[in-house]
């Protein structure tokens, strides 16, 4: 049955391919988008601005998703909320603190008092989470026993000791991380994720909305802001890539994430919609691959997908204030709704060099590497 669903922040990179899937299943789609200058370019503050490739039978409505006057504009006739709406970046976040409340937590709490306030009730609301709350992911020490590590010291990584250890020093190794690990943000990002996160469940539970949180993790594919350095890896070492510069990797580039295709995303986020809500109400669903990708490894399959060889990435042995080492998805609980990741990484890759050679990439990393070691982030 089709719907009228309002997409937060859907003229973004998830944001949009989602807006693509919902119009082509008959759905009716209105989209809330403040159109940052950050992610879109520069263009985003001239009247009339809309990003080229944002499906145009979808209504959009230019604006902050915490002003209230809008989101009753937004929210009229809707049957269902995807809130994708957030400022995205971790080391910013770490110094642009103000901001990023606003724009994630203090605008996600307007969201819902402006939802419950409403006549009408509201069939579903789906909430972006991050793996970032997880901080560090789940490991086991050499016996077999599970732990849940706290940050690496700064004396610890001040001595390139990089992989987590356990409490008697020895090397403790990742396993997938749950749903179920504590909640450990290390950045203000992460923090914010989380009260995004948190509230949506919180408040659909009080007022009977069935509300669903999906906990991404690394997401990588075309329409990734290649000029934005607070963006995914794998558009920041495109970025570098396409302008000849070689990026740099902190500590040894050989920390892990699990790279996860945005239509995979998508494809999670229609199973949220479709799922009966007495399976998904209340839950929170990590999205991944399950599979854990190092940095150099990352690094390399993308030279290998955009043609470009001969480029090594500068490995100084520096490392960031909030970063951590290893976290990947178990994805066995969504898998129970019928997610299977559909896009392996080399093939993902190439669907991202693909996009990649069609854009223009103001290398921007230096900048924020900078401000970043201004602030005394990087160490």
């Amino acid at each position: 049955m089709a719907k009228s669903i309002l997409v937060t922040g859907g003229a973004g990179f998830v944001g949009s391919h989602l807006v693509d899937e919902l119009v082509a299943r008959d759905h009716r789609v209105r989209v809330l988008d403040r159109l940052e200058p950050q992610v879109h370019g520069s263009d985003a503050a001239e009247p009339g601005f809309r990003p080229e490739y944002l499906h145009p039978d979808a209504d959009l409505v230019v604006g902050d998703a915490g002003d209230r006057a809008t989101l009753e504009q937004a929210l009229d006739g809707i049957d269902v909320v995807s809130h994708h709406a957030a400022a995205v970046g971790v080391g910013q976040s770490m110094y642009e603190i103000e901001r990023y409340v606003a724009r994630n937590t203090q605008a996600t709490a307007a969201l819902l008092q402006a939802i419950i306030d409403r006549r009408q009730p509201l069939e579903r609301l789906i909430v972006a989470s991050s793996m970032s709350i997880y901080g560090e992911g789940e490991y086991h020490l050499p016996g077999g026993a599970s732990i849940a590590p706290l940050p690496r010291s700064d004396a610890q990584l001040a001595e390139k000791r990089w992989e987590m250890l356990g409490p008697g020093g020895e090397r403790a190794v990742p396993v997938p991380t749950t749903e179920d690990k504590p909640l450990q943000p290390t950045s203000v990002y992460a923090l914010s994720k989380r009260d995004q996160e948190e509230y949506c469940l919180l408040v659909g539970g009080a007022y009977g909305v069935p509300t669903v949180a999906l906990r991404y993790f690394n997401i990588y594919g075309p329409r990734q802001a290649l000029s934005n350095p607070y963006t995914g890896v794998a558009a920041i070492f495109g970025s570098c890539l396409l302008n000849e510069q070689a990026p740099t990797v902190y500590e040894d580039g050989l920390q892990t994430r699990d790279f996860v295709h945005v239509r995979d995303i998508v494809n999670a986020n229609l199973l949220a919609l479709d799922a009966d809500s007495g399976a998904v109400a209340g839950q929170v669903f990590n999205v991944g691959t399950g599979r854990a990708t190092n940095l150099l490894e990352l690094y390399t399959a993308l030279q290998k997908a955009l043609g470009i060889a001969g480029m090594e990435p500068e490995i100084p042995g520096r490392f960031r204030t909030g970063d951590i080492r290893h976290c990947y998805a178990d994805i066995s609980r969504i898998a129970e709704l019928g997610f299977t990741p559909s896009i392996d990484l080399d093939a993902g890759l190439r669907d991202l060099a693909e996009w990649m050679r069609t854009q223009e990439a103001e290398n921007l990393t230096a900048r924020a590497a900078e401000e970043l070691e201004r602030k005394g982030l990087v160490h």
